[in-house]
């Protein structure tokens, strides 16, 4: 079990007339990801979803907060005792062109962490040669072609499963996958997708999956949960079904409401939302940080900061004043 409570992370943006002034990447996230389970963030660019993933596996700090793994509190912890922790978390990068040394071979990409391992658990050399075929086929190469190529010898669909296999050398308990499908070629990113709901399944890894498409966090999260960041914040967060079919909080609504529409099978919801303004400062200080944007939003959404949690009926949390489910998601035709 992997928990976050009240993760803030804040840098520094250097330059300008006026000098250095604070950006807030995270303000005050809790989230909670099981053994196995699924886990999406979702959120337009700059809402800080990445940050946290980079948290998660250990390549960024947080200012407060506590990050909690396997029941061991990781502040206060120093750099060495919280490696063994990060292992356990390996980040699938969203480039897999940059992600592999190209004057590696993809033997050498795995034999290097593989013989690590081996070390640790008192295994044989001989395993690691065995192991990296093991990982090929597991995650739909053929060993024979791959092993003994480079980087620049394979597609962009093979590299990014060559990514995922080394992530699986150190039997990781959770991968965090960023954007992982969104540099490759479109008809590979299915296969991909597939590919890391198959290890969910099979080997009982958790997956977090941080991505702006909605589509593919409904077919990753699968009865797993969505988070959505806005500005650094969670502002709705539950099942993923619910969140996708029913979505209360306004930013959440147009998020859904820009779902492209297959015309001629598909019709727009019947109340999408669109925000009165482009992406930007917004709201600052007081009040919700949509409030800028929202089209609903009173003069209590811009002096009051809403709380997460559950208003009447709902499944989901939510920070909204007022919530209300809006039918915003395409139809069929015949829906």
């Amino acid at each position: 079990m992997i928990t976050g409570n009240g993760i803030t992370r804040t840098f520094k943006q250097r330059g300008g007339v006026l000098g250095s002034r604070e950006v807030p990447a995270l303000r005050g996230v809790d989230f909670a990801i099981g053994r196995g389970g699924a886990v999406s963030f979702i959120g337009e660019s700059g809402c800080g979803k990445t940050t946290l993933g980079r948290i998660l596996a250990g390549l960024e700090t947080y200012d407060s907060g506590d990050l909690v793994i396997n029941g061991t509190s990781m502040s206060g912890l120093s750099h060495r005792r919280r490696q063994p922790y990060f292992r356990a978390i390996q980040l699938i990068h969203q480039d897999p062109y940059s992600a592999l040394n190209p004057t590696r071979t993809i033997h050498q990409t795995l034999a290097a962490p593989l013989a690590l391992r081996a070390g640790q658990t008192g295994r044989p050399r001989s395993w690691t040669d065995e192991r990296a075929e093991e990982l090929l086929a597991l995650v739909g190469l053929d060993p024979g072609y791959v092993l003994p190529r480079y980087p620049h010898q394979l597609s962009g669909g093979m590299r990014q499963r060559v990514v995922i296999a080394r992530a699986l050398t150190v039997d990781p308990e959770m991968l965090v996958a960023d954007e992982a499908v969104s540099m490759i070629d479109v008809s590979m990113r299915l296969g991909i997708l597939a590919l890391l709901k198959d290890l969910r399944e099979r080997l009982g890894v958790s997956v977090l999956f941080i991505t702006h498409d909605i589509a593919t966090a409904r077919y990753i999260g699968e009865g797993g949960e969505v988070y959505v960041l806005y500005r650094g914040q969670v502002v709705e967060q539950g099942p993923t079904e619910t969140i996708i079919a029913d979505p209360v909080h306004p930013y959440t609504q147009s998020l859904l409401s820009a779902i492209p529409v297959l015309h001629g099978l598909e019709r727009p919801g019947a109340e999408r939302v669109v925000p009165v303004e482009a992406a930007g400062g917004g709201q600052a200080g007081a009040g919700c940080l949509f409030a800028d944007r929202c089209p609903f939003s009173t003069e209590r959404c811009r002096s009051e900061t809403p709380v997460l949690g559950r208003d009447g009926d709902t499944v989901q949390r939510h920070a909204c004043f007022h919530p209300r489910r809006r039918s915003v998601i395409p139809l069929g035709v015949g829906a």
